[in-house]
């Protein structure tokens, strides 16, 4: 995918509206070409601005009394008239409520747009060959100082063999904007993909679980960082290994 061909898409990319094969291309491009990454961030603040942010409109302190003269001057209609109007009136309300839902359940949310990155990344590091690993050891006073100079926060690394989780190995990845640290680990023939980025302003939160696209993830925030765990390995095992991991992990400092 080039920058025309992504300028395209780019929209449909930050929605989260792309099959996960044109979703992959569009991550691969921006993970290359900073101009388009920087483009993409611009609409991914304007679409949170948009989401966040609500006009506020403060009316003129004379404004009940004109509408209250202006009611009073109508002339009142006959009842049945009265009830028909009555009944437009809620039907166009109902309307207008049904169709705001319809459009915010339709505009993702930032969960929603990490959930699919985060398993677009999974399945990506699973089918490119030599990506899954930048380094690869169980042993995590290896993985833990590789990570050093490559990006500017040190990720926990920890050992969970004991219980059934063999750390594969990690390497560095790029997620919706984010640069990540990506640590794999192994529960059977099952692999599981932790994602951790700084968020530094995020409070601490417990692991929550949600699915996409076949996959279990987790995602829970700790110590000024944030945590996305995916696998296709089944929803409790899954919330172990997060509990396991979330419990070591020192909490952010007042």
């Amino acid at each position: 995918m080039n920058c025309e061909d992504l300028q395209i898409v780019l929209h449909a990319y930050v929605d989260g509206e792309l099959d996960l094969v044109r979703h992959l291309d569009a991550e691969q491009h921006l993970a290359h070409c900073a101009s388009c990454a920087r483009t993409c961030k611009q609409l991914q603040a304007l679409q949170a601005g948009l989401r966040s942010s609500v006009a506020e409109f403060v009316p003129p302190a004379d404004l009940r009394r004109r509408i209250e003269r202006s009611m009073l001057a109508i002339e009142e209609p006959p009842p049945a008239q009265r009830r028909w109007q009555g009944w437009l009136a809620l039907a166009a309300a109902a309307l207008v409520v049904f169709g705001i839902w319809a459009l915010l359940r339709m505009w993702p949310t930032e969960n929603d747009r990490l959930a699919r990155a985060v398993v677009a990344g999974h399945v990506r590091s699973l089918m490119i060959e030599g990506h899954l690993y930048d380094v690869k050891s169980s042993d995590r006073h290896t993985v833990k100082p590789w990570f050093h100079g490559k990006i500017d926060f040190a990720p926990d690394v920890y050992d969970f063999a004991e219980e059934g989780f063999i750390l594969g190995g990690g390497r560095l990845d790029y997620l919706d904007g984010h640069t990540a640290a990506a640590l794999i680990y192994h529960r059977r023939k099952h692999a599981i993909n932790l994602f951790i980025w700084p968020a530094p302003r995020t409070a601490d939160e417990a692991p929550r679980g949600l699915t996409r696209q076949g996959y279990n993830l987790l995602h829970w925030s700790r110590g000024g960082l944030t945590y996305w765990a995916v696998s296709d390995l089944n929803a409790a095992e899954l919330r172990t290994f997060a509990d396991l991991f979330a419990r070591q992990t020192p909490p952010a400092t007042p």
